[in-house]
């Protein structure tokens, strides 16, 4: 007999433990939709939604490039065996046809893959990186909608409950390490030698900052996607506080080797650190990964 995975006999369980599916409407980027059953065969494009959806314990049938989900958001981690049904940006719709869904999950810039795959299935689709909310507050009522079309919403209420508890037990942490006085932070992804990525306002970065107590070194105006590209250079201008760098960064034994690196005014003070790959678009979980990989790094810093 095959072995069954844990997630599989947890949505198992669940689905014996909640009530009876009524029709259900949720709402989503583009307004209201009913569904008349629970979804069984589910696809998911967006590693953002694939994360809302493994945290609701929803079985996966496939999701778009899950190799390169395993590198970039590493957690929550996707159970073997999910079919990998192309790029994000370009999906294989002949290979997700073929699978014979019964629910396409999206998000954001995805939008315009929606007329082609609602012939093959119906199409959820959330925005939830823009400049026009808060992004961090988007992710949890999307959350909360996936929850209500998969009749999780206990189970969705209780993980954002541990969620906020998490939270506050890091924040306790960095507080007893540093004292008092908290540092400035700001998290930065280095894409080459030459340029850098400043999250920013409207990031899930600074969200997850926040969470801790700790306020922008390096502060920079909400955008879409919540950072602004720059120069790695004019990272030389940050006379105080703590830069944390989030991998995977392949020239990092280049860069950090460099004469202009060392020169930076964070590097000679000790206050740089480096930090586990976490996923900075992702969903209401996102912040929760990213706030516990950020006072591991911060943890190694001296106050």
């Amino acid at each position: 007999m095959q072995s069954i995975s844990r997630r599989a006999v947890l949505a198992g369980l669940l689905a014996v433990a909640t009530p009876a599916f009524a029709q259900t409407t949720i709402t989503d980027s583009r307004g209201a939709q009913t569904f008349d059953a629970i979804p069984q065969r589910v696809i998911a494009l967006s590693w953002a939604v694939v994360e809302q959806l493994v945290e609701l314990d929803v079985p996966l049938l496939a999701v778009a490039d899950p190799e390169g989900y395993g590198l970039w958001v590493v957690q929550p981690a996707l159970e073997p065996g999910v079919e990998n049904v192309g790029r994000r940006n370009e999906p294989n719709v002949e290979r997700i046809a073929e699978l014979k869904p019964d629910l396409i999950v999206i998000s954001d810039d995805q939008g315009e893959l929606a007329p082609v795959l609602e012939r093959i299935a119906p199409v959820v689709h959330f925005t939830l990186f823009s400049l026009d909310h808060d992004n961090a507050a988007a992710t949890r009522t999307s959350y909360l909608e996936l929850a209500r079309l998969f009749n999780r919403e206990e189970l969705a209420r209780e993980r954002l409950a541990g969620l906020d508890a998490h939270l506050a037990a890091l924040r306790g942490k960095v507080e007893r390490h540093f004292g008092p006085d908290l540092p400035k932070v700001t998290a930065i992804s280095l894409m080459d030698q030459a340029r850098v990525r400043v999250h920013g306002g409207n990031s899930t970065s600074e969200a997850a900052l926040l969470a801790l107590g700790l306020d922008p070194a390096f502060p920079q105006p909400a955008t879409t996607w919540g950072f602004v590209q720059k120069r790695v250079e004019q990272l030389g201008t940050l006379e105080d506080g703590i830069i944390l760098n989030i991998e995977p960064f392949p020239d990092a034994e280049l860069l950090f080797a460099s004469p202009l690196w060392n020169a930076m005014p964070f590097v000679r003070a000790g206050r740089f650190a480096r930090v586990k790959p976490s996923w900075t678009f992702g969903g209401a979980f996102s912040i929760g990964y990213l706030a516990e990989a950020f006072t591991e790094a911060l943890l190694t810093i001296e106050p």
